[in-house]
């Protein structure tokens, strides 16, 4: 059984603070944490990723992993490698994205997971999901109520969910402003 924990709501409004938002996540990760990302195309799951990425000093660029299923993004400065997956072409789920031969540890690596709701909890008992949703309706950022600077196209919320144990107390205020 899951423990639920931390939950954060954020409205992100551009493409920069989904960014920001994954560099301000990074530092609350640590090796064998899954953060599960879920969201339509184009929604921001590889740009968070990219703060990610940044968040915590990993070698490479962060871009899709659509084709090639899984990249590793080695540490350049001592702390776990970044996993990027996407689950979306996995059909058996769990048991393929064990069969990946990724050259790297996952008990000891931070693994993101873009479409893998339903598939890859299993992965890590402790684990954060990410829902990415574009923000609808008059009162959205933008809309008829909001700054006419403000693109409502851009505007997300985003619902972060902590699953597990180190998740149960865990606050998450860091991520409200970004």
């Amino acid at each position: 059984m899951s423990t639920t924990g931390a939950i954060a709501h954020i409205t992100v409004k551009s493409s920069d603070q989904m960014q920001e938002l994954g560099r301000r996540l990074a530092p609350l990760l640590r090796p064998g944490d899954l953060v599960l990302l879920t969201g339509e195309l184009g929604a921001g799951k590889t740009t968070l990723t990219r703060g990610l990425g940044e968040g915590l000093g990993v070698r490479g660029a962060v871009t899709s992993p659509t084709f090639v299923i899984a990249r590793v993004h080695p540490s350049l400065v001592g702390g776990p490698a970044l996993v990027h997956a996407d689950a979306y072409r996995l059909g058996g789920g769990l048991d393929e994205m064990e069969d990946l031969d990724l050259d790297v540890s996952l008990p000891e690596s931070v693994v993101v997971v873009e479409w893998g709701e339903g598939k890859v909890e299993e992965l890590s008992e402790n684990r954060l999901h990410v829902v990415i949703g574009r923000a609808v309706g008059a009162d959205a950022p933008g809309g008829p109520d909001g700054h006419p600077e403000d693109d409502v196209d851009d505007v997300r919320e985003v619902t972060v969910t902590g699953h597990g144990a180190r998740w149960a107390d865990a606050g998450l205020p860091e991520l409200e402003n970004c």
